[in-house]
């Protein structure tokens, strides 16, 4: 496969889950919470705090789209093995794990307000532990991706 048409895979993979996240939480997140604040009206003082909570978590997400848009630009530049690159993925990874923090604290915050159920809490783990999976892939790549970039610049430079 070519760098041109992997980035333009990368940047239609990418595309696709901007526009699951805005339909998310855009229409979904809204229309759910309405529904159960409806069926369960102990919880419908909850609403505007999940929500802004919900809006909160998903601006790193956001970034990450954007970052790894910045990725597929450069790797169709065939500049995949670069010190950019590196650290954009770095990026990731901090944003990553202080989105999985934030949404396991913000879970629990809400939950001791009686805004949320222990049944939810619980569900929530699994975010988290895609959040810290995420971290540790984007850390361990950028780490792969700056060896693989000064190996790179190193045989440049040899005759």
């Amino acid at each position: 496969m070519k760098l041109k048409t992997l980035s333009i895979w990368i940047k239609a993979v990418l595309l696709g889950f901007a526009v699951c996240g805005v339909g998310i939480l855009g229409f979904a997140v809204p229309s759910i919470a309405k529904s159960l604040a409806a069926a369960y009206p102990e919880f419908a003082s909850a609403y505007i705090p999940w929500t802004i909570f919900l809006w909160i978590a998903a601006v790193p997400c956001f970034v990450v789209l954007v970052l790894g848009w910045q990725i597929a630009s450069n790797i169709a530049r065939d500049n995949a093995f670069s010190s950019a690159n590196a650290k954009l993925l770095r990026i990731i990874a901090i944003l990553s794990a202080i989105d999985a923090v934030y949404f396991f604290i913000g879970n629990i915050v809400l939950w001791l307000l009686n805004m949320n159920h222990p049944g939810l809490v619980l569900m929530s783990l699994v975010v988290v532990f895609i959040g810290i999976a995420i971290c540790v892939a984007s850390c361990s790549l950028s780490h792969l991706t700056s060896r693989a970039a000064d190996i790179e610049d190193e045989n440049r430079y040899t005759i």
